[in-house]
């Protein structure tokens, strides 16, 4: 049977809720009504997208246009992307509709501009010079699950300006920080690696995506781009985004390499770049670690940008998640200064925004720090270390990172290595990528009784994010669990690289402690003892056992007993 499908999708520019509730509006106030009046019959809808069909090509593409320039002037915060094909489909039992016809019309809609319509060549065919509209050649189109590439036409409205005023004009930039990743240019002349390039930025995209504060544009926008020529800064301005990420793959003598850099779209500026250089076996695995390799570069890079534009803002010009930025370099220093700063910056974002759960994520983890590295009042700390964090947890439970800080609250504040457990395996699973959520599992697991599945999180931290300014945390629970395992050397080293990134952090110290007391190396332990003490004068053991988490540290705590640290 031949028929016309349209399929629909909306860019999401609301929350989740307000997008699909705004999308039920449009359902029934536009679509619905415009499908009636070109006679259309609408097959089944799926979440924030719809499918539908018609007599002809020409009523399909009359509702299409109907539709967008209603959306317009209605001033609809959402934009929806259509797509209309003409072809061979099969009828269930349920009167649905399946084949490449439908399928060819699903993918164009994917690759159609935010408000726009793209049609295939079939349909552009029938309708060519029938209708008030113009259209706009965009080649062929290599469409996921189709064998063969589709010609596609964008249409463009003649007497419809309204829909050309709306599809041009610039989207705002998002109040987060926002990224597009373009496809990869093959510098090889072999065609399999245009797919092994397109898959990569597939996953560097997902990857990115899952880092809640970041705002990532899908791959179907960015791939708009493929094979043209592109200054960044219209790229940014055409996408809405302040950083664009750009590479390139070649092949050669068995290697595969692929450079990559960021820029930011507003100033031209280069953010980061890098190459790496792989042997060309397994296609996927070599995707999988060239992905982890990109974000792990890029994504503490992007924060440290955004930490710098808040820090250069004017005072009356700063919003939520500016303090917030402002409150991370306090929180990274673990001073006592530093985490009562942090704590007044976390605060003030709470302020401004009482629903903004990675400020109360943040917040509940400094009074946390307090009370390990024992500043000021434990219980007060404790009390509102949990507090913050069912805050943060009710505003967002689903995100990882603040997951992994309410798995450490658990462990440590709680004393519930279970839930703690449950919470970091979750924060993981859901961002793999994620240093934050690695760094808090091996923490809970050191905590737990469980060293070697400490290191292991510990060591994939690190991997995660190499220059991460929070390291010296990763590598001093790597030592204590290291110590645990009786691989004293290597907590030796642990501790010795946490100190060369932050030289005043009492734990690294005690780690250092410890394990040169269980190697019988005296001197160096009653030194790394006498530092524990000028950094956390008036420690104790028993003062470093109150403060939690160390029921599972009997080496370290032997260990500090013969380092000869007072009881």
């Amino acid at each position: 049977m031949a028929a016309d499908v349209v399929g629909y999708s909306a860019l999401m520019q609301r929350a989740e809720e307000a997008t699909y509730a705004e999308f039920e509006r449009l359902k029934r106030e536009v679509i619905e009504p415009g499908l009636s009046c070109h006679d259309g019959r609408l097959i089944k809808t799926t979440g924030d997208g719809a499918l539908a069909e018609f007599a002809s090509p020409s009523a399909a593409v009359r509702c299409a246009v109907n539709i967008q320039e209603s959306i317009v002037s209605g001033r609809s915060p959402l934009m929806l992307r259509i797509g209309v094909n003409l072809g061979e489909v099969i009828v269930g039992a349920d009167g649905d509709l399946f084949g490449d016809g439908i399928n060819i019309a699903v993918r164009l809609e994917g690759t159609a501009d935010p408000g726009g319509i793209l049609i295939s060549e079939k349909v552009y065919s029938e309708v060519e010079g029938k209708l008030d509209v113009g259209f706009e050649d965009r080649g062929e189109q290599r469409l996921k699950n189709i064998s063969r590439p589709v010609r596609a036409y964008a249409v463009r409205a003649g007497a419809h300006s309204i829909l050309i005023d709306r599809l041009s004009a610039a989207p705002p930039l998002p109040d987060k920080p926002s990224i597009a990743v373009l496809p990869f240019d093959n510098m090889s002349g072999d065609p399999e690696q245009e797919y092994f390039a397109d898959g990569m930025v597939e996953e560097i995209t997902t990857a990115l995506s899952r880092f809640k504060w970041l705002f990532v544009i899908a791959r179907n926008s960015s791939f708009t781009f493929k094979n043209k020529a592109v200054d960044v800064k219209e790229v940014g301005r055409r996408l809405g985004v302040r950083y664009v990420l750009e590479g390139s793959v070649r092949k050669a003598s068995g290697k595969v390499r692929i450079t990559g850099q960021l820029i930011d779209a507003i100033t031209g500026a280069h953010i980061w770049a890098d190459r790496f250089e792989r042997d060309l076996t397994d296609i996927f695995v070599l995707q999988d670690e060239v992905t982890v390799a990109v974000v792990s570069a890029i994504q503490p890079r992007l924060l440290q940008t955004e930490i710098d534009l808040a820090a250069r803002r004017r005072p009356e010009d700063l919003t939520a998640y500016d303090f917030y930025l402002r409150a991370l370099p306090q929180y990274y220093l673990s001073t006592r200064e530093g985490l009562a700063e942090a704590l007044r910056l976390a605060h003030r974002a709470l302020e401004l925004d009482s629903r903004f759960g990675f400020a109360a994520a943040l917040a509940a983890n400094c009074y946390t720090l307090k009370v390990l590295l024992g500043y000021d009042d434990p219980q007060f700390n404790r009390k509102e270390a949990v507090r913050l964090l069912r805050l943060a947890l009710s505003i967002d439970d689903s995100d990882p990172e603040t997951l992994a800080y309410a798995a450490i609250i658990s462990a440590f504040m709680v004393d519930d290595s279970e839930s703690g457990i449950e919470m970091a395996d979750r924060a993981v699973a859901l961002n793999p990528n994620s240093y934050t959520a690695w760094r808090g599992r091996g923490w809970v697991y050191r905590n737990a009784g469980l060293p070697e599945e400490a290191v292991r999180s510990f060591e994939r931290a690190v991997r995660m994010s190499p220059v991460d300014p929070t390291l010296h945390r990763s590598f001093t629970g790597m030592g204590m669990a290291f110590i645990e395992l009786r691989r004293f050397d290597e907590a030796i080293a642990a501790g010795k690289k946490a100190l060369r990134q932050n030289p005043s952090h009492p734990t690294a110290y005690r780690c250092l402690a410890s394990a040169f007391a269980h190697l019988g190396r005296d001197a160096e332990a009653r030194e790394a003892a006498a530092r524990v003490l000028e950094t956390d004068p008036g420690s104790t053991i028993s003062a470093f056992i109150a403060r939690g988490g160390q029921s599972n540290a009997k080496l370290l705590i032997e260990g500090l007993r013969k380092a000869g640290l007072p009881e």
